[in-house]
């Protein structure tokens, strides 16, 4: 550390002085409490800072000398952690120039090689004793790849002669860092005091806790890192967790026999389930799929044309009949209905659940992490779950499906509910409303455009996962995607995609359309 951090200052604890005379004074006492050992060049330069706006030349040559130490030791944990990736870079580049072996991957790539060109040499000199047409073919691999091992030596060589460049650019990263820290530590240095001003839980002065948790998390990151990095064959501890498969082996088969029990235990109650989704699926894709093409058109277009506009009603004759041209249509159909059965499921339930999450902050407090885990765990990992309860098949799809888009409507019917302002609500019981009277009176109507934006992410994440329903047997447009991805099919698949595309303008236009109709009229 520089001399300035050797000047005795007062206890950085004390409480800062009452009646201190004038601002400046008052500054300075607050320098010399937060700053602790080295006072007097911290005052200094914290005022030479706070002095002017414009940016003030300072160096710490204790930040400067010292590095991540200093930073450690002064509580300045972000610094910390910047200097101590960086100077890893730097290093590591020092300990490639200085041990490391650049060149052994390649050699050991040109040995692997050339003892495969010596193998491909015998075989083609045994059918050549026998006579075989073979010989000439194998004796060609065996030369190309003796010139691809010639090629990795020369690469290996390559390599290893640019050690000495790699350790002048390590050491002058190095150094770079270095000047960098110090010139950076003053400025970011009085940020932190700044706040510690407001929030003395901010670290302050030099801690010896702090020190000392700074050199241990050297100590161990360094040698670790530079050993990882440098070394031509480091040892299997230090690059995987030194505890074998069998914890991974006990505890999947822990969940699977979970998996099989609960299966068993609970087939009445799956079974009701897949019952109830079944039954309205069914109804659905008799109105979709059973009922003419024209009448379902015709429907569409009504649709869309009272909702919303004539223009949206052109959009989605136009889109229906892209449908019909290009062979969709059947699988289109299905898709409305699986997209419509998840979409009805999640709304029944997520508008509800959010209105009670609204009021109740406990209920809340419970259902976020589970929204959480929903929004946050990879879709295809619900089809685990899924198909160990349900099977395969459509059921299963929507009710994954279900999974993925009930979350945005929970949380956004709850954020809208709860964002009501509270003397509108006041106002409605002052003059004799009831609770649910408010409710569907003032609060939903006011929290409308949040309830409709869930409504609106719900319905295209139901759509989103229809290609990923599919993987499991739920049909639709999904599923032409799926073929085409399995035989490469880009043609295929592109129109598809498309229709999947044109699938959720047709849905986010209409379910969107009264109420964009109702803001464009106010």
């Amino acid at each position: 550390m520089s001399a300035a951090d050797s000047v005795p200052a007062p206890d950085p604890h004390r409480p800062p002085t009452p009646g201190a005379p004038g601002p400046g004074a008052d500054q300075s006492v607050a320098i010399r409490q937060f700053a602790g050992k080295g006072a007097d060049y911290y005052t200094a330069h914290f005022t030479r800072i706070q002095s002017t706006g414009e940016r003030v030349w300072s160096f710490n040559w204790a930040a400067a000398l010292g590095g991540p130490f200093w930073a450690a030791a002064r509580g300045v944990w972000g610094f910390f952690w910047l200097f101590v990736i960086l100077e890893l870079l730097a290093l590591v580049q020092v300990g490639r120039g200085l041990w490391g072996d650049l060149g052994a991957g390649k050699v050991a790539e040109a040995g692997k090689l050339r003892d495969k060109a010596t193998s491909l040499a015998e075989e083609a000199e045994a059918a050549r004793v026998a006579g075989d047409d073979i010989a000439e073919s194998l004796q060609a691999s065996s030369d190309n790849l003796v010139r691809a091992a010639e090629g990795a030596l020369l690469e290996a060589e390559r390599l290893a002669a640019g050690a000495t460049t790699l350790l002048l650019v390590g050491i002058g990263l190095y150094v770079v860092l270095r000047i960098l820290a110090g010139v950076f530590a003053n400025p970011r240095y009085e940020k932190q005091f700044t706040r510690w001003r407001t929030d003395r839980s901010v670290p302050s002065g030099l801690d010896p806790v702090n020190t000392l948790v700074g050199i241990l998390l050297i100590l161990v990151m360094y040698p670790a890192t530079l050993y990882r990095f440098t070394a031509s064959h480091p040892e299997p501890w230090i690059t995987d967790v030194p505890i074998g498969t069998q914890y991974y082996t006990a505890t999947a088969n822990v969940i699977e026999d979970w998996f099989d029990r609960s299966a068993v235990a609970g087939q009445g109650l799956f079974d009701g389930i897949t019952a109830t989704v079944q039954t309205f699926l069914d109804i659905l894709e008799l109105i979709l799929v059973g009922t003419p093409w024209p009448v379902v058109m015709l429907f569409w277009f009504i649709v869309a044309w009272r909702v919303a506009n004539l223009r949206v009603a052109i959009f989605c004759a136009a889109a229906l009949a892209y449908f019909g041209f290009l062979g969709f249509w059947e699988t289109t159909m299905i898709t409305f209905a699986l997209v419509g059965a998840a979409a009805a499921f999640c709304l029944l339930m997520g508008i509800p659940l959010g209105i009670w999450c609204a009021k109740s902050p406990r209920t809340y407090a419970v259902v976020r992490p589970l929204l959480d885990l929903m929004q946050t765990l990879p879709p295809f990992v619900y089809l685990i779950p899924i198909i160990a309860f349900f099977g395969t098949g459509k059921v299963p799809g929507i009710l994954a499906t279900i999974v993925v888009g009930m979350p945005p409507v929970v949380r956004l019917t709850a954020l809208g509910v709860m964002h009501v302002d509270e003397h509108v609500k006041e106002a409605a019981y002052a003059f004799g409303a009831s609770k649910r009277q408010v409710l569907t009176g003032v609060e939903l109507p006011l929290a409308a455009p949040s309830i409709m934006t869930g409504v609106n992410q719900t319905i295209l994440l139901c759509l989103a996962m229809v290609v990923i329903a599919a993987l499991i047997g739920a049909k639709g447009l999904g599923q032409d995607v799926v073929v085409a991805l399995q035989y490469v099919a880009k043609g295929e698949g592109l129109l598809a995609g498309l229709a999947i595309l044109f699938c959720a303008m047709i849905l986010d236009r209409i379910v969107q359309g009264r109420f964009r109709r109702e803001e464009d009229v106010r």
